[in-house]
């Protein structure tokens, strides 16, 4: 699978559910790009990323950077969904422009690397929730199966009894692991000198995350102390690893993990898998669209801006095939989410 796209869906027959489903979206224009929206997203978003370290450096020595960065944590998430959008060539049909957008957005502005982040993603499309297949359900600090549970040892047990009380807290250490792992895979080999993580502008890659490294430094040093530009990175990567896990985590967790015994057609892997999460333009906006988790998993390339025109027809398609369609609202989508790692750790506890 070509790095720079999300997962497609795979080319089914004519007769298929999920053909007529697509005829039905690309009937009604879904798939359209959508120009005009994209740009007018990306000058405000860039603009209010590029006004917030503008004000950084215009105010100087100060304890209120403290809740500037803060504010910052919020732009540098909306700044990371545009790269989403940009993997998925939501915004582009060609790879070159979109990887452009990629590159900016996650490697020179957020710090995250877009290659890494690419191949994960692809790998989550392909197998959402599947437990050998989806690097988002593999066991790591938090485990997601019982299995995976009972296997952990030492601190990582004491963490799995607790990690639904402990989920939130964690996910403010969420910054630094992307950037760890950004690193790791653009440095990483095999025994055997390949490198772990394909990734097709390694070079321009690491030179970008060195550049935003090194800017984000200088510019803290430059206009603060010491120790308020300790405090404001320790806030701003903080809040954002926050935000970050916290506008994702609802999409999959809690749902339905199948396993290599459960033969699922495309549509409904990705339906019974995936959870909407209900709201209105703040919730679309706060969330980078993916509150139509559903939607962007059927059609990962549709513009962020459809997706919402989109869900009414694809619910009223899963009613008509008797598809259970899970859609909820945010609070219940996080207690769900927790619940059902509650309920993981419960072996451990017995």
């Amino acid at each position: 699978m070509a790095l720079g796209a999300v997962a497609e869906p795979p080319v089914r027959r004519r007769g298929s559910d999920y053909a007529q489903l697509s005829r039905r979206i690309s009937q009604a224009g879904l798939l359209e790009r959508r120009p005009g929206w994209y740009l007018a997203r990306i000058v405000l978003t860039l603009g209010a990323f590029v006004a917030g370290w503008v004000a950084v450096f215009l105010l100087g020595d100060s304890w209120w950077q403290l809740p500037l960065a803060a504010l910052m944590a919020v732009a540098t998430t909306q700044v990371a969904f545009l790269g989403h959008d940009a993997g998925h060539r939501q915004m582009f049909r060609r790879r070159g422009p979109s990887e452009l957008v990629g590159l900016f957005a996650g490697n020179l502005a957020v710090g995250l690397s877009y290659g890494w982040w690419v191949d994960k993603h692809n790998r989550h499309h392909a197998n959402p929730n599947h437990e050998d297949e989806d690097p988002d359900v593999g066991a790591g600090a938090l485990v997601w199966t019982p299995e995976q549970a009972l296997a952990t040892r030492g601190f990582g047990r004491w963490l799995a009894k607790r990690q639904a009380y402990l989920f939130f807290p964690m996910l403010l250490l969420e910054g630094l692991n992307l950037h760890a792992a950004s690193i790791k895979a653009i440095v990483g080999r095999e025994p055997d000198g390949r490198y772990t993580t394909p990734m097709r502008h390694r070079a321009v890659e690491a030179a970008l995350l060195v550049v935003h490294t090194a800017a984000y430094v200088a510019l803290l040093l430059a206009v603060m102390s010491p120790v308020k530009a300790l405090l404001f990175a320790v806030v701003h990567q903080a809040l954002w690893g926050l935000y970050m896990g916290c506008s994702f985590a609802p999409n999959h967790k809690g749902m339905p993990m199948p396993s290599a015994e459960d033969e699922l057609d495309f549509l409904r892997k990705q339906v019974l898998t995936s959870r909407n999460v209900r709201g209105g333009g703040f919730v679309d906006t706060a969330l980078g669209g993916l509150n139509y988790q559903i939607e962007h998993h059927l059609f990962p390339n549709m513009p962020r801006a459809n997706l919402r025109r989109a869900q009414p027809i694809v619910r009223a398609y899963c009613v008509e095939q008797g598809i259970p369609y899970a859609e909820t609202g945010l609070i219940e989508s996080y207690q769900q989410a927790l619940g059902h790692l509650h309920e993981v750790g419960r072996p451990l506890r017995g």
